[in-house]
């Protein structure tokens, strides 16, 4: 994956959806605007990470590489060259995968 100019601030990370496979049973092709938003990404940018009252980093539990299930309507997308994206916090991923 090439590099993006794109970091996020705080405990934001920036996530790259992952395309679903699509399978298609009996011939019926199911158009865009009706499927289901992908619940699967890669994290590619990292924040500079959030802060404790104390004012100590709090270290991210994912890094950059890390294929991760994320928020059905989780983050904010964004466009950059072309490319779709999604700005999250960290909150918003649910697990990472493998």
């Amino acid at each position: 994956m090439a590099s993006v100019n794109v970091r996020p601030l705080a405990d934001r990370v920036l996530v790259k959806p992952l395309e679903a496979v699509e399978t298609k049973k009996g011939g019926i092709i199911i158009p865009d605007a009706h499927k289901e938003k992908p619940q699967e990404g890669e994290v590619v940018a990292l924040g500079t990470g959030k802060r404790d009252e104390a004012g100590k980093l709090i270290e991210f539990s994912v890094k950059k590489g890390d294929k991760v299930l994320i928020s059905k309507y989780g983050g904010t997308e964004i466009k950059f060259e072309g490319e779709s994206y999604l700005i999250m916090r960290e909150d918003d991923i649910l697990g990472i995968i493998g």
